[in-house]
């Protein structure tokens, strides 16, 4: 094995799952390995450098590290935080793992890491601008701009969910209450829980995501309504972005990213809030899919 990085490696640190990749030089996958997310902070240290080392030993060449992680890196402490693999919260993890490796690595958030797929060669090639969206049971965001990941001064650029859902119906507010402590977070009404609990409040039971959408693709009323709400939220969500941020485009990832209504119904919701006379940007799906992460990951060292 030849000591020279001609290869980039990304791990995508997931909450069930950690996988590393090696790309080469035109982004094609040569290697990908996968192993459960462990729940403990040591063995998570060795399971990472386990997997590098598989895919390394896999394509007989050294490479770049690049590690796309839920939360970021606190500029103040150098610790992570608002990491949901909790026990990663408030331990310097690049550092413990640059010193488990021998060797220097790079970590982003992982919404950052799916706008930066997207961007080098994904559904945003080409844009200026592109704000990747994760819908799943979270709520993430990252924002590119020219080819660059924009973290801001205290690494929270993105963090879209945590503020609050705008333009509020009476009957929205305050919302319910977040983890974060706060109420009314985008996050707790936009994700596929959000959904899920919007149907349960009209309907009197829980169904998930996949079944809601089924239901209304049958005709389901209920489902109808709770889509529609959905739909109209995640509308007024973006169209804030618009109005400070003003993407090109947004990527949308996670779960509810698979819903296809999305992608037709979303724009004439946010041309309504958006403080312009037009709003002509577009909406498309990660091309990557669930593979952005780690593809990502590997590009935060860029050649």
């Amino acid at each position: 094995m030849t000591d020279a990085p001609e290869i980039q490696i990304g791990v995508d640190f997931g909450g069930t799952k950690i996988e590393a990749a090696a790309l080469d030089a035109g982004g094609r996958f040569l290697a990908r390995v996968r192993a459960p997310n462990p729940g403990d902070y040591d063995q998570a240290i060795r399971d990472v450098v386990a997997l590098i080392g598989r895919v390394e030993a896999e394509v007989g060449r050294c490479g770049t590290v690049g590690i796309g992680t839920p939360g970021s890196i606190s500029p103040r402490t150098g610790m992570m935080r608002n990491s949901n693999s909790t026990y990663l919260n408030g331990r310097t993890f690049r550092e413990d793992l640059e010193v488990a490796l021998g060797r220097e690595a790079r970590l982003a958030n992982d919404a950052n890491c799916m706008a930066l797929s997207e961007a080098v060669d994904g559904a945003a090639a080409g844009a200026r601008s592109a704000f990747a969206v994760i819908i799943g049971t979270g709520v993430g965001g990252g924002l590119v701009v020219d080819g660059q990941i924009v973290e801001g001064s205290h690494g929270i650029t993105g963090e879209w969910g945590h503020v609050p859902l705008p333009w509020m119906t009476a009957d929205e507010f305050p919302g319910p209450r977040c983890w974060c402590g706060q109420h009314g977070c985008i996050e707790t009404m936009v994700s596929g829980t959000g959904l899920q609990a919007s149907h349960a409040g009209l309907a009197g039971h829980r169904l998930d995501g996949a079944a809601i959408v089924q239901a209304v693709h049958r005709g389901d009323p209920v489902a109808t309504k709770a889509l529609d709400i959905y739909v109209d939220r995640l509308g007024r969500a973006l169209a804030m972005i618009v109005n400070i941020v003003d993407p090109d485009l947004f990527v949308l990832g996670g779960g509810m990213s698979n819903v296809v209504e999305l992608y037709e119904r979303l724009p004439d919701v946010i041309r309504r809030y958006a403080f312009s006379d037009q709003w002509d940007g577009r909406i498309v799906a990660a091309q990557w899919g669930d593979s952005s992460g780690v593809r990502g990951a590997a590009r935060l060292w860029p050649r």
